[in-house]
């Protein structure tokens, strides 16, 4: 078997952490070793150091300092989000509380809501997405009740890149809010890990009490992640411990990443516009050329989610019959590295619930159990790749066709 060079298609799962950020993450631990809740002067200045880079991802994202909270990742912001609000709900209220979502929202969202919904902490309505990934903004308006706390809306799918109509949505919650003369809820929550490399993040701009992203999705490092919390939003803290992060998420900073997403996230800034057209051209191309090869019209190949609100980097596609699995180990052999579904669930063995969502629709039962594949584009992806890509799928299909034709 003829193995192309490595070509990485897969920066959705996670990116390559960029060098410049690796050099202000070591600098970073050998100057600010010290605890920033430490009164002596090296905790000072690390703490300083501290408040000067949550200032400067305010400013990226336009907030205030005070509403920029570290934790661990996405995950955990998505958890302290959705979580915290309800804590802080119960402390005051008697009422069970109602959440709106869509049935195609990351696990991190998805697992937490399913929780409530079963242990009876909460009532949960999942909008479905229409058969193009995207939820239509007047059906969360028609989920909203007098008691709905939290909308939670992602800002674009992690599998299918699908891009909601987050403004829409803000829109509609605040109308709602005018009628029923109630201020603070619902509250209105995105996860906006994938959105960050390519769309806009102004939180007022988007009309968002809550918003969640981290480092490993914009070439930066894992294991950090920002929660933006509007001020006036009630939230507890859901972790016990000391009182960091303005009261909300206890335990000690860990700096050098904190500095190392604030390099990332000003280099994604910088970069934003010029690398989206870059991308969308790739990925167009990537798109045309798929659909116009002769093999790949033989299998009826599907291209999930909108065409055209999707981000610039994603190209989802089924070929049924095949399992997606087979395929990407097929590629993975010759040197190219994809993803079947989101890399957090990649180890199930059910097929991805947000291509069921879009295919099965509403259905209790769906016959539907065709797999995805997920070539997501990135900085390092040249036209060269996805020839490469191209031709190494079409040799791969033309081998499986007197199995699964």
């Amino acid at each position: 078997m003829e193995k192309s060079k490595n070509i990485y298609l897969d920066y959705a799962s996670a990116t390559p952490i960029d060098v410049s950020v690796i050099e202000e993450i070591n600098k970073s631990l050998v100057e600010n070793f010290a605890n920033p809740g430490s009164i002596h002067t090296l905790g000072m200045n690390v703490k300083n150091k501290l408040e000067k880079v949550r200032g400067e991802i305010a400013k990226i994202i336009v907030a205030h300092p005070d509403e920029i909270i570290f934790t661990s990742g996405a995950t955990e912001s998505n958890n302290l989000a959705i979580k915290g609000v309800l804590e802080n709900y119960f402390k005051n209220f008697q009422q069970i509380p109602h959440i709106v979502t869509t049935n195609i929202e990351h696990s991190s969202v998805l697992e937490v809501y399913k929780y409530l919904e079963i242990n009876k902490l909460a009532e949960v309505t999942f909008v479905p997405v229409e058969k193009n990934g995207i939820v239509d903004s007047k059906k969360i308006k028609k989920a909203l009740k007098s008691n709905t706390v939290l909308v939670s809306v992602m800002y674009a799918n992690n599998e299918i890149g699908t891009i909601q109509p987050i403004r829409e949505i803000a829109k509609e919650i605040r109308l709602f809010q005018k009628t029923f003369k109630n201020k603070t809820f619902p509250l209105f929550h995105t996860d906006a890990t994938q959105a960050v490399n390519y769309l806009p993040i102004g939180v007022e701009r988007l009309g968002i009490d809550l918003m969640s992203f981290n480092g490993g999705k914009i070439y930066g490092p894992k294991g950090v992640g920002i929660l933006y919390v509007k001020r006036k939003t009630p939230i507890s803290k859901i972790l016990f411990g000391g009182g960091q992060e303005i009261g909300v998420r206890p335990g000690t900073e860990n700096l050098p990443l904190i500095i190392g997403v604030a390099k990332a996230l000003e280099i994604t800034e910088k970069v934003k516009e010029k690398e989206s057209e870059r991308l969308l051209m790739l990925r167009n191309y990537f798109i045309k050329e798929l659909f116009n090869s002769k093999i790949f019209a033989e299998y009826k190949i599907i291209l999930n989610g909108d065409f055209m609100n999707r981000l610039p980097n994603n190209v989802n596609i089924t070929v049924p019959k095949i399992p997606s699995d087979l395929l990407v180990l097929e590629l993975s052999a010759r040197g190219i590295y994809i993803s079947e579904k989101s890399a957090c669930k990649s180890g199930e063995k059910t097929s991805s619930y947000v291509i069921r969502a879009i295919t099965c629709g509403n259905k209790t039962i769906c016959k539907k159990n065709e797999g995805s594949l997920r070539f997501s584009l990135g900085r390092k992806t040249t036209k060269a790749d996805i020839d490469d890509t191209l031709k190494s799928l079409d040799l791969i299909l033309a081998k499986l066709k007197k199995w699964y034709n």
